[in-house]
This record gives C-alpha cells, sequence and structure tokens, in this order.
C-alpha cells in the first residue's frame, strides 16, 4: 500500500489486506483499489447523510415489492443440445 492522503492499493493486496484496508475506512479515510495502473474502485467511510432505505421509500423514490411470500424461481425447462431458442420460446408460449 502506498503511503498518502488516499493511499491505493491493488486487487490483489486487497485480498490480504482487507481487514486494514476495513479499520482504515471505520477511521475514516479512505482507500483507491486499482486494478493494473488504473483505479477502479474506492472503500471509503460511509456517508452519514446518506439516504437510507426506509427514506428512500417514504419519499417516494423507491417502491416496495409487492410479492410478500418468498421468490420461487419456475422450474427448469429440459432443452435439447442444437435447438435455437426461439423454437424452444414459441412452443413455450404456445
Amino acid at each position: 500500500m502506498k503511503s498518502g492522503s488516499s493511499p491505493t492499493i491493488g486487487v490483489r493486496s486487497l485480498r490480504a489486506s482487507l481487514p486494514e484496508v476495513l479499520r482504515r475506512a471505520e477511521a475514516g479515510h479512505a482507500t483507491t483499489v486499482t486494478r493494473g495502473p488504473r483505479p477502479v474502485a474506492r472503500i471509503a467511510p460511509l456517508d452519514e447523510e446518506a439516504p437510507t432505505l426506509a427514506g428512500l421509500v417514504n419519499s417516494g423514490a423507491v417502491i416496495t415489492p409487492r410479492r410478500t411470500s418468498p421468490f420461487r424461481a419456475p422450474d427448469p425447462v429440459p432443452v435439447w443440445a442444437g435447438v435455437r431458442m426461439d423454437q424452444v420460446l414459441r412452443e413455450l408460449r404456445g
């Protein structure tokens, strides 16, 4: 990790030092994550003024899901190799 006001760390090094980077974030310091020479992400403290999900729902910016039961994925559809997807969809839709 480089020293300075906003240290950078490579993805590989981040795997080994994630606890340290998270402790820095808790202490109020940001760390820039790089892949090769370019920055790709930033690990920083949470913004206390950032909107919460409850606040977004209350303001109408987010609508809660209508489904109250847990999601259940549909049963898988067997498809033979070499069959075109448009044919499969046509058959499923009737």
